[in-house]
């Protein structure tokens, strides 16, 4: 069958390869392959900024956004051939820590956990795959266009989960949220904040009247062309999902929420850049305003299933807008060039 493979650490080597058809073991599902979405993790370790082979392998198979059908899967597993599926990413480390033992590990405090097409397990870009049935979540039907968004979804979820824990703190009603980026995380983020109500604001460098603008407005919410969130300071979100990671946002992000605010920090970017900081500023607003400041990242079976939820109640045509590019599998490369789009897709079926 073919694959989608890369040797860990080396660039210049992801290519489509013929590999050999997987066997499913006690307890898996075999899955054909419909989609693979793409995204910036899978774009830095096809260029070897980080990345790890299963153990005693040079190359693995890359892919960690999936989307397949089942075409075998083992009695009492509660799936049966012809179910829409995809596969949670990470897998609990082995010893294991207290957050792995308990399920949380998305939480897991060694770093020995493992991850599909990222970290010493193969991925999902291949025609087809197998996958735990316990590490497998059954979606809509209706969801066959859009089912590789589960796991950005995923990963959406859990910061919306985390923000609830937070805000319980306390009494906490928020009204307001502002997503900084309108990638595919940003715009999932601001589906879910739309879901729950909030009057929703969303911050991207793209101009108005382009796609990501009348997206946000088909979301009912207000589109901001920018770079700063200066225009905030009169009326302060309640909650600030930041998505871009961009130096100057995150610093703004900390001193423009509203008092008792949740600043979430999904983005990620190269460190090396200086940014010019009042860190006195910032622990008065954070200290006297009970503000709350955390990253999140990965998930875990709970905000799978939780993701493949909010995915369902969507509207079926706006998630397919997100989806700027499909290419077939022979043509997989293409999907890791750069360019305007908001999410690329990889047909696994062509």
């Amino acid at each position: 069958m073919r694959a989608l493979t890369f040797a860990p650490g080396q660039m210049g080597t992801l290519a489509v390869r013929e590999v050999p058809d997987p066997e499913p073991g006690a307890g898996e599902l075999l899955v054909q392959g419909l989609a693979l979405g793409i995204c910036g993790t899978d774009r830095e370790l096809a260029a070897a900024v980080y990345g790890w082979a299963p153990p005693g392998e040079e190359r693995m198979v890359i892919g960690h956004e999936s989307l397949g059908r089942v075409l075998e899967a083992p009695a009492g597993s509660a799936f049966s051939p012809g179910d829409l599926v995809v596969g949670v990413v990470r897998r609990p480390d082995p010893v294991p820590c207290g957050a792995c033992l308990h399920g949380e590990f998305d939480m897991c405090r060694n770093g020995r956990y493992s991850e599909r097409g990222i970290k010493e397990f193969d991925g999902y870009g291949s025609e087809r795959w197998t996958v735990e049935a316990g590490y497998s979540v059954r979606l809509d039907p209706s969801l066959e266009s859009v089912g590789m968004l589960t796991e950005p979804m995923s990963v959406v979820a859990k910061a919306w989960e985390q923000i609830d824990r937070i805000g319980a703190r306390a009494w906490f009603e928020p009204h307001m949220v502002l997503v900084t980026g309108a990638g595919p995380i940003g715009l999932l983020a601001a589906l879910m904040g739309r879901q729950r109500g909030l009057d929703l604001h969303v911050l991207d460098l793209a101009p108005e009247g382009g796609l990501k603008s009348r997206l946000v407005s088909d979301l009912g919410g207000t589109y901001h062309s920018g770079t700063s969130l200066m225009d905030f300071r009169r009326h302060k979100p309640d909650v600030i999902i930041e998505c871009t990671g961009a130096g100057q946002l995150v610093i703004e992000a900390m001193t423009m929420n509203a008092p008792t605010g949740i600043v979430c920090l999904c983005g990620l970017a190269p460190g090396g850049r200086e940014h010019r900081v009042d860190p006195g500023m910032i622990n008065r607003e954070i200290v006297l305003e009970n503000d709350v400041v955390f990253g999140t990242v990965n998930a875990n079976l709970r905000h799978f299933r939780a993701a493949a939820t909010a995915l369902a109640e969507a509207d079926r045509g706006w998630l397919e807008r997100l989806i700027t590019r499909r290419v077939p599998l022979d043509c997989a490369l293409e999907a890791f060039r750069p360019g305007d789009d908001v999410k690329v897709v990889i047909d696994l079926t062509t």
